[in-house]
């Protein structure tokens, strides 16, 4: 099996073709360019790179986030289209499940963490059990605080990775008593972690459905956000 995998839930895109034996390349980018300019050309120059073209792929990968709302839908329209295309089946992975791949057999909790703004993060925690990744909670967003108190009671080790490292990396530090971060280079969404997930979803016949098969957002858009709290102002004076 061939598998193409992208994503686009943060600033950066990536894109990666596996086969049952390796991962045969990947793209990524993350220099902010926008996704829909962006995305397509990476796929189409690894793909040429690789002598491969659509009609190889068996199937697809997509991230469903949390992420960018904008990102998300670009990755997921494109995913989509292709799958409908050629017939072959996709599957949507979570951002925050393809960075706890990342550090796979590390022990303790692995904390993936994605900047949701205002000091907010995209959070869940896993742990690697007999060499297979466990998520122990629902994607949550939390203010950092709430996510530093809730560790605290865990009371075991914590490895941090993903975009929102750096910007908490010293409040982390000072706050848990067992605290490690993961290397810069895997704190991105990589396209080859979560097709290496999603081929193992494929291998078992198992596929999202294209018209229900939809982004993990976790709270509204920007947009939407503004206009209810317009009507909350309107509503009490």
């Amino acid at each position: 099996m061939i598998v193409l995998s992208i994503d686009s839930a943060t600033e950066s895109a990536s894109c990666a073709v596996l086969d049952n034996e390796k991962l045969l390349g990947e793209i990524s980018l993350n220099n902010k360019k926008q996704h829909s300019i962006v995305l397509m050309p990476l796929v189409d120059n690894l793909l040429k790179n690789l002598q491969l073209n659509i009609k190889d792929i068996d199937g697809y990968v997509v991230s469903k986030g949390p992420g960018s709302f904008t990102g998300l839908r670009i990755g997921m329209s494109m995913i989509k289209g292709l799958s409908q295309g050629s017939g072959k089946p996709f599957v949507s992975i979570s951002s925050l499940d393809a960075l706890a791949h990342n550090m796979a057999y590390t022990d303790g909790i692995i904390c993936p963490i994605l900047d949701a703004l205002r000091d907010n993060v995209y959070t869940a925690f896993y742990s690697f059990k007999n060499g297979i990744l466990v998520k122990n909670s629902d994607y949550m967003i939390l203010h950092i605080d709430e996510l530093i108190e809730m560790l605290n009671k865990e009371g075991t080790s914590a490895t941090f990775i993903g975009d929102a490292v750096d910007k908490f990396r010293v409040k982390l530090s000072e706050c848990l008593s067992s605290v490690l971060f993961a290397p810069k280079h895997l704190n991105l969404v990589r396209a080859s972690s979560l097709g290496e997930l999603g081929m193992k979803l494929l291998e078992q016949g198992m596929h999202d459905d294209l018209y229900t098969s939809a982004p993990i957002y976790l709270r509204k858009p920007q947009a939407e956000r503004e206009y209810d709290e317009k009507m909350r102002i309107v509503s009490n004076e």
